[in-house]
């Protein structure tokens, strides 16, 4: 494409989610029904008060084009978050893929579910190959700089959590399996139950007064709730069915 004087901002002359591939036939580390799981519960869960649900982006394996020099490199965390980007409410308008040279903004924390195929390189424990894409460690912690980087071994039961120290990442000194994010005014900890007719250990969001309930445990308190005030108005004598 010819390039004008002055350059044309990336916005209007790099490729866009609609040039890019969102996803490749046979690219491995691609979600099994633990990844689909967690990464509904992570999504679920994550309520910041301090930040506006339309002004989030929750991505599970959704393709993070990361470096405009290198325009077909991209990673696929298993979840991560935006802060500061709309999200869509037509269908039509639903991202095919993370462009940062177009959305202007970085994710603000990178969740990886580790499994026996990427353990090495998601805790960074992989160099580099020669005229090869940098590694995840790499693209996460030097080009992106996310500032929240959270690596969950199932397998292990083993949570680690990074935060971006000056040029590096330093591990985060985890409490009770947990760890809190100021910025978000919530805290990303390991939790014990059952999700989706699931029970295991999952990781999931809380706030200051606990584990932030799911749509199914809501309805649940809310169906206690009801049973209870029945009861009650039983108690005086009284059909609750006759009141409504």
């Amino acid at each position: 494409m010819y390039q004008t004087n002055p350059p044309r901002p990336p916005q209007e002359n790099m490729p866009t989610m609609y040039d890019l591939p969102s996803e490749l036939v046979g690219e491995s580390g691609l979600p099994d029904e633990f990844h689909r799981i967690q990464a509904e519960l992570l999504s679920e869960t994550c309520q910041p008060p301090n930040h506006l649900p339309e002004e989030i982006l929750l991505a599970s394996d959704l393709n993070l084009y990361y470096d405009p020099r290198h325009p077909l490199w991209y990673k696929r965390p298993d979840w991560y978050m935006v802060l500061g980007v709309p999200s869509n409410n037509e269908q039509q308008d639903l991202r095919l893929s993370y462009v940062v040279w177009q959305e202007g903004i970085d994710p603000f924390l990178v969740v990886e579910l580790l499994s026996p195929g990427t353990e090495q390189e998601d805790l960074g424990k992989t160099l580099r190959e020669i005229n090869q894409p940098p590694t995840k460690w790499q693209v996460y912690e030097q080009i992106l700089r996310i500032p929240y980087y959270v690596v969950y071994d199932r397998y292990e039961n083993n949570l680690r959590a990074f935060k971006v120290m000056g040029i590096h990442y330093e591990a985060i000194l985890l409490t009770e399996n947990r760890f809190w994010l100021e910025d978000l005014e919530l805290g990303l900890g390991l939790w014990q139950g059952t999700y989706q007719q699931t029970t295991g250990l999952w990781l999931r969001w809380y706030n200051s007064t606990g584990w932030i309930p799911t749509l199914a445990e809501k309805a649940e308190q809310e169906r206690q709730r009801a049973d209870k005030l029945a009861e009650y108005v039983r108690s005086l004598g009284v059909d609750p069915d006759s009141l409504s």
